[in-house]
Order: C-alpha cells, then sequence, then structure tokens
C-alpha cells in the first residue's frame, strides 16, 4: 500500500493552482482622473460625482437597489458623451434615487465588522471611511481601500460580489477614474453588502477536488445546461433561488466552482471575460429581446475584475477571478441556465459597423439613460481593447446588443 506521503504532492498541485499568489498579468488600463482637468466635460463629470456622493444615498428603494449614477456617469464619459449628455443622464438617474438618511448609529475602528452586512449603516460606513480618510491616511484614498479591503484575516475583498457584485463594480470606476468619492462609496458598499459568500474565499476548506474539471467556462456552462441535477433545481427561473441554492444546494454548487482550473490564470481569464460576453448576448433567443438583467452583471463584474487585477495585490488575483465564477454559477444556476447558442453571433453580421456605430447607440439612442445598457456597451468594448478583436467577435456581439435590445427582461 503506497505511503500516505505519496499523496501529498497530488493534493498541494491541487491546492496551490487555486491559492497560491499567482498574477494576473495584464496591462492597467487608463486612467482618467477627471479632478483637475481645465475641461468642461470632465469638470462636469467631476461636478455630478461629486453632487451624488452629496445628495444621494449608495443604497435607496427601502434599501433593496443600488446607486448606479457613478456607473453611468463614468461609462457615457468614456465612450465620449458630452457635457449636456452627463447632465442629462444625472438628471434622469436622480430621478429614482433617496438622500441619504442617519444611521441608527456610527460606526468605529472598534465596532465597524460587527455591522457588516447591515444596510442601515451605509451612511456611518461611508463616514467612517471618509473619516479614515482625513485623519489616517492624509487624503490617499488608496490608503484607505488598502487598509480595509484587503487587510485583516477575512478581508473585505474576499466578498465583493455581495449584492450582484456592485461593491466591485463601483470599486473598479473608483480606480479607473481615481475618484475618492467613488473609492469611499465602494468601501461603503463592500461593507453593507458583506454576507455569506465570503467563507468560500476565506475558508480553505471549500476549495476541493471536483469530479469535473476544465479550463474553459464555457465548457462547465454548457455542462450545467445539460445536467439535470441543476437545470430541475427550480420550477420558475429568478433571483429569488438564490437563498435556496446555497441553503440546500451547496454541494452542486462547489462541484462546479472547484471544477474550474486556472492552471493558465491569464488565458483562464481572457477565457472568463469572453464567456461573460456570450451570458450576455448568445444566451437570448432570436426575435425575444430577453436580455437578462441579473446575467448583465456578471459582464461588467468582469469588467471590474479586469480594471482591478492590474492594481490590487497579486496574492488576490486568482481569488478575485473565483469570486466571479461563483457569482457567475450562482446566477446561471437560478435562472435554469439558458442555453449558449455559439452560432448567434456572426461576425459577419457586422455589415460593416464598427466601435463609433455602437459608442452612438449607447450616448444617442433610446436607452442612453439605461445604466445597465450603457455599462454593458463598455465593458464589451473594453474586453476587445484588452484581448484583440482580430475575428470581430467583441464587435459583433456589441453591434448585436445595441441593435436587438428592447429593455431587461427579469
Amino acid at each position: 500500500m503506497a505511503s500516505i506521503l505519496s499523496y501529498v504532492p497530488v493534493v498541494n498541485r491541487f491546492i496551490n493552482s487555486h491559492n497560491v499568489s499567482r498574477s494576473i498579468d495584464i496591462p492597467p488600463v487608463e486612467v482618467h482622473n477627471v479632478e483637475t482637468a481645465p475641461e468642461k466635460r470632465p469638470r462636469t463629470l467631476k461636478h455630478l460625482l461629486r453632487a451624488n456622493h452629496v445628495n444621494y444615498s449608495i443604497i435607496y428603494h427601502d434599501l433593496r437597489y443600488h446607486n448606479h449614477m457613478p456607473h453611468i456617469l463614468c461609462s457615457a464619459y468614456l465612450i465620449g458623451a458630452s457635457d449636456a449628455q452627463l447632465r442629462n443622464i444625472y438628471d434622469e438617474e436622480a430621478k429614482v434615487l433617496d438622500p441619504w438618511e442617519p444611521s441608527p448609529s456610527e460606526v468605529s475602528q472598534d465596532d465597524w465588522r460587527i455591522f457588516l452586512g447591515d444596510r442601515k449603516y451605509q451612511r456611518a460606513f461611508v463616514d467612517f471611511f471618509e473619516d479614515s480618510l482625513a485623519m489616517k491616511h492624509n487624503y490617499n484614498w488608496k490608503k484607505v481601500v488598502e487598509e480595509y479591503l484587503f487587510g485583516g484575516k477575512e478581508p473585505l475583498v474576499n466578498c465583493l460580489i455581495g449584492g450582484l457584485g456592485h461593491p466591485l463594480i463601483h470599486l473598479g470606476y473608483a480606480f479607473e477614474m481615481d475618484n475618492k468619492e467613488l473609492g469611499m462609496e465602494g468601501l461603503g458598499l463592500a461593507s453593507t453588502e458583506y454576507n455569506f459568500f465570503h467563507k468560500y474565499l476565506d475558508d480553505p476548506s471549500y476549495t476541493k477536488p471536483s469530479a469535473l474539471k476544465s479550463s474553459s467556462p464555457l465548457d462547465l456552462l454548457t455542462k450545467m445546461s445539460n445536467d439535470q441535477r441543476v437545470t430541475e433545481l427550480f420550477a420558475e427561473p429568478g433571483f429569488q433561488n438564490l437563498g435556496s441554492l446555497f441553503e440546500d444546494h451547496e454541494d452542486l454548487v462547489m462541484e462546479y466552482w472547484n471544477a474550474w482550473s486556472l492552471d493558465n490564470p491569464k488565458k483562464q481569464f481572457q477565457e472568463s471575460q469572453e464567456a461573460a460576453v456570450s451570458l450576455l448576448v448568445a444566451t437570448v433567443p432570436p426575435g425575444t429581446h430577453s436580455y437578462n438583467f441579473f446575467v448583465v452583471h456578471l459582464l461588467t463584474t468582469s469588467h471590474a475584475v479586469r480594471i482591478l487585477l492590474p492594481v490590487i495585490p497579486a496574492k488576490f488575483h486568482v481569488s478575485l477571478v473565483r469570486q466571479w465564477w461563483l457569482l457567475t454559477i450562482a446566477v446561471y444556476a437560478i435562472f435554469k441556465c439558458p442555453k449558449i447558442d455559439p452560432d448567434y453571433i456572426r461576425p459577419s453580421d457586422v455589415n460593416g459597423k464598427q466601435w463609433n456605430y455602437v459608442e452612438d447607440k449607447a450616448l444617442n439612442g433610446a436607452y442612453s439613460t439605461d445604466a445597465h445598457f450603457v455599462k454593458a456597451v463598455r465593458a464589451i468594448k473594453e474586453a476587445s481593447r484588452t484581448w484583440g478583436d482580430v475575428h470581430e467577435h467583441y464587435l459583433a456581439s456589441a453591434v448585436r446588443f445595441v441593435d436587438d435590445f428592447e429593455g431587461w427582461a427579469y
């Protein structure tokens, strides 16, 4: 009988494939700091971001929805919105937002973790981080992020996918725009959306060999769509299934979560971005226009991961990508695994349309004030810029999306 020690290298290889500090070496995106820019367009964005920060809460409507104002303002700005278009976006988005309300109490350095996950403390958390910005870190917002996002035994970075990944998305824009207001809001969202997801990253016992294995996320998603154990979990698709998915079917979620082999993390991350685009666009049957509101968050969180990877400590690279994968599995499962049709996106259908056509649809089309629509366009374009688009698959996906979109399906 083989010695138990003979199995150690095998176990170590598995653990290392998930947990060793392996850098995903991609170049940073261009940073667009508008704080001191003299031109009217960046000044307008600066003023609007600050107005939103001062006037409107990060969670609104009975603490159910997230403030997307910075997401659409920044996305529209980055694809060329004029100052007048930015002001119009602000006016439209502000119609649904709520003003800040006081929290039940303040939070302090001694007790802030006690209130994690409690949305009623959103104002208190933002105040707490802004106090730290002024009193401890000399207005260096990235130092505040470094302390609270990456510090401690269970760092906040390991739970950025709570609240459909809005903390992750918000922090992505903070770094892309080098904006301290967005940074403090992002930490506030990371604190108020902190939930059970963190344990899967913080507790290494959840990372274990799976009966399935593939380096391709699309391959695993296809397996899920053909797996009756998954597709028959719920009678009806919907976000209401999320709690019972993890409460009643955690082993099945873990089987697929651990099945993704990141032996080449950079390549696998590239494939995950391709998968995120396919999930949004190639799951929509022709003629249905049924673009899923929850699935689009898998694309916009993937974009945020792309922004953050070059600027966060390398030891969190793989775990951040695996967070995205956990959210993807969950959303795909609770919506009963819509089929991904690889032939639905045909570059030959572009018919000469280029990115300027796509951007014009985002800025001047019927959905130019729809935050998720504009964010999705920007995310697809940035993926194209990151990885190249020789075969115009990203462009074809974006053209299909902007031409076919008629609102969100829930």
